[in-house]
């Protein structure tokens, strides 16, 4: 793969960092004002892309920020493994909530609607790029055969059939900057800025870091770890 700089579609600057700015329920950062205001200290700190979960954070971020906003859509369906932005529906949400990519589940898992295939052209018949979170080399080279703008590392591990790695799966990343000719992004488990730079190394394009800077109740957590009993 050509190493890739510049502006891609989405408005997304390569190389760079993309901060996930995301929170669950029963956390107590959950919530639009909340996330608008991590994203734009992400912002601040020199993030070039925030990605973000749901149409209500999704616009409560578009108000401050012109940052670039990959915008996924969880929606658990009985019976389903996928719930990334699991059809056209959730992507629909996101993109009219003002995302400038949208994120997918882009495994070889059961879908509750369309088919892959059908999902991406769907979302590029809205005029936005398709940004695929994979868990093997399989299915990034699927994603990208269908058309996918962006493969990410983002799902490694996270499904029954993946590598299961203790950090990232930088072994993925390689062999998806290797054998692919779209911008390849490294998600997952980074916890470190060497972890980040060695991605950087490998070529990818950008890397998403979520918990590691968003995420208090986790950083203490890993912090308590370390003191004595």
């Amino acid at each position: 793969m050509q190493e890739v700089r510049g502006q891609g579609m989405g408005g997304l600057v390569f190389p760079s960092l993309i901060v996930s700015c995301q929170a669950r329920t029963d956390n107590p950062l959950h919530g639009p004002q909340f996330m608008a205001a991590m994203a734009l200290a992400a912002e601040q700190g020199g993030a070039k892309a925030i990605r973000a979960n749901g149409p209500e954070d999704v616009r409560a971020i578009r108000a401050v920020t012109t940052l670039p906003i990959i915008g996924i859509n969880k929606c658990w369906m009985q019976g389903y493994e996928v719930y990334i932005t699991p059809d056209f529906a959730a992507a629909l949400e996101v993109a009219e909530a003002g995302a400038d990519v949208i994120g997918l589940d882009a495994t070889m898992r059961l879908r509750p609607k369309e088919s892959l295939a059908e999902l991406i052209t769907r979302i590029h018949d809205l005029g936005k790029p398709v940004f695929a979170d994979v868990s093997t080399l399989e299915e990034g080279v699927v994603a990208a055969g269908l058309g996918a703008d962006f493969v990410a590392t983002t799902l490694a591990g996270y499904t029954p059939y993946s590598r299961k790695t203790e950090g990232p799966d930088f072994e993925l990343l390689g062999q998806l900057v290797e054998e692919l000719d779209v911008p390849i992004v490294a998600e997952g488990r980074f916890w470190t800025p060497e972890a980040v730079s060695r991605a950087f190394e490998l070529g990818a394009s950008a890397v998403v870091v979520g918990t590691a800077i968003t995420n208090p109740r986790e950083i203490t957590r890993r912090f308590v770890k370390e003191v004595p009993a």
